[in-house]
């Protein structure tokens, strides 16, 4: 009898097959998870498309606005002072210049306005949150790490900003230091500090009782040491979150200081100055006042809505609950 080299089974090769399909695939990273969770929310894809359109506006503000936006075009073109929208797609006579959106109060182009208007919100709102976030994390960090008095008395003064409502204390800051764009800034920074400070401590709180922290501690590792290289930088997943938000906010309340006169000065074109100047013509001449309020609340929407979708997927299980109740 001839002997025949025994074959392996089919069951037995699969395996091998499986481990080398497991060593070509990409290796995943907590980064390429969360832009995966992400990019699973049809409201955060929204948002950030309509986030990116308006940092392309802003961008390339000068070349899609066809005016300049403190342009008077008395003596330039036959318009009058708060002139209906002329485009000629849609009928207008061609004889006419083509507005878009109309002709102001001060006969200015309103949509090279409203484009240039894109710079100072997201200005605004990028500027406000970012003083915010370095000044409350700071806080919020020292008052969580080092506790005893230090904590009580950082918190007991995040306590007495929060009593107020955020508006009527920018509001006040900004009667004090003067009408402008920047004491607006500087005022809506300042009352949203104490949220920062807040989330930031609550992080802090948690993660020091960690075991990484006490083994660093152990090693022999300041606390400065501990606290920047190892207990912040696990705290700023929520902070992220509360950022995303924060820009919405502060966009709002910049506009309502400009709306009411305490905010950016004539010419800037800022969409909360626009409206208010034009409060009155509402009837009138209501596409004064709807183009830059619906620009407003399309920028509060998509950052809220990146917001929402941030938070669920930089916490995966939320967004494990989220597909179960679906």
């Amino acid at each position: 009898m001839t002997a025949t080299s025994p074959s392996l089974p089919p069951a037995a090769s699969a395996p091998l097959a499986g481990a080398e399909t497991v060593r070509t695939q990409t290796p995943s990273t907590p980064l390429r998870d969360t832009l995966k969770r992400l990019l699973r929310r049809r409201s955060a894809v929204i948002g950030l498309v309509v986030l990116g359109f308006l940092i392309l506006v802003a961008v390339f503000a000068p070349l899609i606005a066809p005016y300049k936006p403190d342009e008077v075009l008395i003596g330039v073109e036959p318009v009058k002072p708060r002139e209906k929208p002329c485009i000629h797609l849609l009928g207008c006579p061609a004889d006419k210049p083509q507005h878009l959106m109309g002709i102001d109060g001060n006969v200015r182009d309103e949509f090279s306005r409203l484009i240039y208007g894109s710079r100072v919100s997201l200005l605004i709102g990028l500027t406000t949150v970012t003083f915010a976030i370095v000044v409350g994390t700071l806080l919020g960090a020292l008052a969580g790490y080092a506790g005893g008095w230090l904590d009580n008395v950082i918190m007991r003064v995040m306590d007495v900003l929060l009593a107020f409502p955020a508006l009527l204390l920018a509001i006040a800051i900004v009667t004090v230091l003067g009408p402008g764009l920047t004491n607006a800034l500087i005022a809506i920074g300042i009352v949203s500090i104490p949220a920062y400070a807040r989330v930031v401590r609550a992080s802090v709180l948690s993660i020091k009782e960690q075991d990484f922290v006490a083994a660093s501690r152990a090693l022999g590792a300041s606390p400065w040491h501990i606290l920047f290289n190892r207990v912040l930088p696990n705290a700023l997943t929520p902070l992220i979150v509360q950022g995303t938000l924060g820009i919405a906010s502060a966009i709002l309340d910049a506009a309502a200081l400009s709306f009411l006169g305490l905010g950016a000065q004539p010419p800037t074109p800022e969409w909360g100055s626009m409206l208010g100047a034009e409060r009155n013509q509402v009837f009138t001449s209501p596409h004064l006042v709807f183009f830059p309020g619906i620009a407003i609340m399309l920028t509060v929407l998509a950052f809220n809505l990146l917001g929402d979708g941030l938070r669920d997927a930089l916490d995966p299980r939320l967004s494990q609950v989220g597909i179960k109740i679906k």
